[in-house]
């Protein structure tokens, strides 16, 4: 009889040397990061801090959070790989064998990337602070960079079914210290390495010098002595067409930080939100925000804006906004979870309640029922259980939330769907 085969378990000796072989331009595999002290910040950069933030703020237990912290600071994650949209590594904790916890992140599409190449090649100053390991905030807020609330998907193979366990919040942590060092790492999870990442830009740059050199030596246009305007025996020549509309609004410069100027991050908001509406207005000729409420367009701006809430700078931010509108931050981040769910109309559902008509309503409590979920108590628009609640918009939608059992403390989570079973199965990660 031949003996009993013993499951693999990765040995925690040896790691870092193997993984320094396995480095290619879209898989990075890092070694274990050695352990440090707790009272160590979680992350030092800007950018590393909206990593954190961005899983802290969805967890619905901080005493997990509190010992996925601790294992990742006694240096209980092996060694980390990274590939486009995901982190992978073993993680240590009470029992013999690791479990194997992993992050998803959702890669950013092509538009996207071209979009973010565009506006990096076009800046000198944005093409150093990259060679130098260094994002700047322009550069972030020109496609979806920073994760947001809901954006880092948590996985793990032990049975806690937490959001996120604690071995997943402690690969979280490393992932931010890798950040931290390297900001390349953030650009792989995206969806682009380095060396394609830097072969780009090169070659971006090369092509806006060309550019900027074709048109310094392109003739002087045709004009006339404005005295000469004045002169009624003049021939006035006709007058020039008009500039096309730019295809998409530019960025604003970036602002320095200095000492009694106005916030950088304020400026670079309302420039970004001029350049925005002064766009809408001359390609569509109306305005898409004229009919919003001061707290819809409160709400909308942090919705909008990338890593909102995550950074100290934007929940100064956030801070601002909700004071402005008589409201409190926590109010303006439930309110902005909603905003990303659905827009507008995820706003309405998260603060109206309604009587819906009977019919859709009514044949979506046997639907659920029928595919093995609980039963859901109704209560107007609302389908709900200790934990889970699903509710009807007026756009026919079904919207999930998520509360812990007994608080009543509902936070939009994941898509809104027609259909209610997809949308539970959706906020469930089915």
């Amino acid at each position: 009889m031949s003996p009993t085969r013993r499951p693999h378990v990765p040995s925690r000796a040896g790691a870092g040397e193997q993984a320094q072989a396995r480095h290619t331009d879209l898989r990075r595999t890092f070694p274990p990061l050695p352990p440090r002290a707790e009272s160590a910040g979680a992350a030092l950069t800007w950018w590393g801090t909206a990593w954190v933030d961005a899983l802290e703020d969805t967890a619905l237990d901080p005493a997990r959070l509190a010992r996925g912290r601790s294992y990742a600071d006694r240096g209980h994650v092996d060694a980390i790989t990274v590939t486009p949209g995901r982190v992978v590594a073993y993680v240590h904790g009470s029992r013999p064998r690791p479990y194997r916890a992993e992050l998803r992140l959702r890669t950013l599409s092509e538009e996207a990337w071209e979009r973010f190449l565009d506006t990096a090649a076009a800046r000198p100053d944005h093409m150093a602070s990259l060679l130098d390991k260094d994002v700047p905030h322009a550069l972030a807020a020109a496609v979806d960079l920073l994760p947001a609330v809901d954006d880092v998907v948590p996985e793990c193979t032990c049975p806690d079914r937490a959001h996120p366990c604690k071995h997943a919040a402690a690969l979280c942590y490393q992932t931010a210290r890798l950040v931290d060092e390297d900001p390349f790492v953030l650009f792989l999870l995206r969806g682009r390495g380095e060396q394609e990442l830097l072969a780009d830009l090169t070659r971006r740059n090369a092509t806006h010098a060309a550019a900027e050199q074709s048109e310094a030596a392109a003739p002087a246009l045709d004009s006339v002595p404005a005295h000469e305007t004045l002169t009624s025996d003049v021939q006035r020549p006709p007058l020039p067409p008009e500039f096309p509309a730019p295809a998409l609004p530019e960025r604003p410069p970036s602002y320095p930080q200095a000492p009694g100027a106005p916030d950088p991050l304020a400026l670079d908001l309302l420039a970004t939100e001029a350049a925005g509406r002064a766009h809408a207005l001359l390609t569509t000729g109306t305005d898409p925000i004229a009919s919003l409420t001061a707290w819809q367009d409160a709400v909308r701006l942090a919705a909008a804006h990338p890593g909102s809430g995550l950074t100290a700078a934007t929940r100064a931010l956030y801070a601002s906004l909700a004071r402005g509108t008589g409201r409190t931050p926590a109010d303006l981040a439930r309110a902005v979870a909603a905003w990303r769910q659905g827009g507008i109309d995820g706003l309405g559902v998260l603060e109206e309640e309604w009587d819906p008509p009977a019919g859709p309503f009514d044949r979506a409590r046997p639907a659920l029922l029928a595919t093995g979920h609980p039963e859901f108590r109704p209560r107007r628009n609302h389908l709900s259980t200790p934990s889970l609640q699903l509710r009807l918009g007026r756009d026919g939608l079904w919207y999930g939330y998520e509360s812990d059992p007994g608080r009543e403390d509902w936070w939009p989570r994941g898509e809104p769907d027609a259909d209610p079973v997809r949308a539970l199965d959706g906020l469930l990660g089915g």
